[in-house]
């Protein structure tokens, strides 16, 4: 068992994720719980993984000293390398006055079995705020990138090791040899690899409602499909799908609901058209958050209010993703980087219970699970809208003037890149009205419009993200039908941040 103590690193989960992928057990722990864990079975290994504090915050997560003094493998990840400096004897970790997020060069300086493997300049992902100047007693550096001098460092002897880098995300080129070097060489874990089993998933849903409903919150988009699927396999016709026609959807989005249940399922979907109180319910707001919410318990209150229509409904069922969980703070020590309108939005006096089938998993196991369940590829490769729908792609208040707009420039990024050949070779391509103005001349007119902005990511789990390098020639095509294609729009800009700093949606 290789254990990984959660200091509430948005990518903790991912860490256990990636070890189970290689086909070793793995287990995500609080760091008050890692002696009493270490009691209870045997533990070949620790990774302590990052964080959103410093080591010299007043209630920063801490560790038991005793834990290094074990003789079982430790590696540090992030925080997890900077509390390891901190609190051994010799080390030193201090604040940064810039933080690092993003990618940076890897340049390995000496032979490190952690490292084993590992190209001399190869690509990481960085996000932290300290850094570690000085390695504890018995330490050596053995890596550095452009910013620091501390990358990675090791203790052979000790079998303790840690790197300021997140080898778990996918943009970490190396990212998981380093983590099998850990668990294979170092902790000496046979490894036996198992796929993701839809049947346990489904025998388990089974078990849980038993001889009750389900009502399925169904959008359209691939998460939520595959929910319900699973569910529908589990207790057939006693699922109830129910597709909310909010007005913030894609175009199309109803009908193509209303096509897989039937022809798919055998399950005709209640489709309530709610286009009009959507709108209302937001008119005058503003506040990213207060948009989620409001628009997370519209949804509730009209699926609670058709559950009075059916006897013996006791479950809602989401398509929740790990992704969701962890950016509507995912873990004790985590912070809260926005609410999902399926996570953290919901109403605490909640009357039905919940079902989130794929809760734990991320986007691409999703997909995979969902070519297992033999779902149309139409879902498969259609890229993620978020559920709140356009109302977070438009930063201010939500109209239907401002509605239309957001739809027909998406629609255009859309459709360009599928021309392009490049809609299946990026995580989101979407256009995001961005709620400031511009001046722009068109004809011999002076003409002050609002400006779009387009994102377009590579991710595979939406853990990390980073900006794509989509030709000048296909961005050009899209800039230049949304400034003369959707009415109001004055300027076009491309947005190429990664993940971290930002999120992939703009609220």
């Amino acid at each position: 068992m290789i254990v990984v103590v959660d200091f509430g690193s948005q990518t903790a989960h991912l860490i256990a994720r990636r070890i189970r992928e290689l086909g070793a057990p793995a287990e995500l722990i609080h760091p008050e719980n890692v002696l009493s864990e270490i009691k209870k079975q045997k533990v070949r290994g620790i990774i302590l993984s990052g964080g959103p504090a410093s080591v010299y915050e007043k209630n920063a997560p801490t560790l038991d000293r005793r834990i290094f003094d074990l003789g079982i493998p430790i590696l540090g990840i992030c925080y997890g390398q900077q509390l390891t400096a901190h609190l051994l004897s010799g080390g030193k970790t201090v604040k940064d006055r810039v933080r690092e997020d993003g990618p940076a060069t890897l340049v390995i300086d000496r032979e490190c079995i952690i490292l084993r493997g590992v190209s001399p300049h190869s690509r990481i992902w960085m996000s932290h705020g300290d850094t570690v100047i000085k390695p504890p007693r018995g330490f050596e550096l053995v890596a550095h990138s452009e910013t620091i001098s501390s990358a990675a460092m090791k203790n052979d002897a000790k079998k303790i090791y840690g790197v300021q880098f997140h080898p778990e995300v996918e943009h970490t080129e190396h990212g998981q040899l380093i983590l099998r070097n850990f668990v294979e060489l170092i902790c000496r874990v046979k490894l036996s690899k198992q796929k993701l089993d839809k049947t346990s998933i489904i025998s388990a849903i089974r078990n849980k409602v038993g001889e009750k409903h389900a009502i399925a919150a169904v959008s359209g988009g691939l998460d939520s499909t595959v929910a319900a699927t699973l569910v529908a396999k589990a207790i057939g016709k006693r699922l109830i799908p129910i597709h909310v026609h909010s007005g913030l959807m894609r175009t199309g989005t109803t009908e193509r609901v209303e096509s897989f249940f039937k022809r798919y399922l055998g399950i005709t979907p209640i489709i309530l058209n709610k286009q009009t109180e959507f709108l209302k319910a937001l008119k005058g707001v503003i506040d990213p958050e207060q948009k989620r919410k409001i628009i997370g318990k519209l949804y509730i209150d009209l699926f609670e209010k058709e559950c009075k229509r059916y006897k013996s409904v006791g479950f809602l069922v989401q398509g929740t993703i790990y992704s969701d969980v962890i950016e509507s703070k995912g873990s004790k020590h985590s912070a809260n980087i926005k609410s999902h309108h399926n996570v953290g939005g919901l109403p605490k006096d909640l009357k039905l219970e919940l079902i989130e089938p794929i809760r734990e998993l991320y986007t691409d196991q999703v997909r995979s699970l969902a070519k297992e369940l033999k779902i149309p590829n139409e879902f498969i490769f259609e890229q993620p809208h978020p559920g709140p729908g356009y109302a977070i792609r438009i930063i201010g208040e939500v109209t239907s003037e401002r509605l239309e707009r957001v739809r027909k420039a998406d629609e255009i990024v859309m459709e360009e890149m599928k021309k392009a050949g490049w809609y299946k070779k990026v995580l989101h391509s979407f256009a995001i009205l961005t709620g400031t103005s511009s001046t722009s001349v068109k004809g011999d007119g002076r003409v002050y419009g609002e400006v779009m902005a387009i994102r377009i990511v590579s991710s595979k789990d939406r853990m990390t993200a980073d900006w794509t390098r989509v030709p000048y020639g296909t961005l050009q095509k899209m800039v230049s039908r949304i400034t003369n294609e959707v009415p109001g729009v004055s300027r076009v800009v491309y947005d190429i941040t990664t993940k971290p700093p930002a999120t992939i949606e703009w609220e």
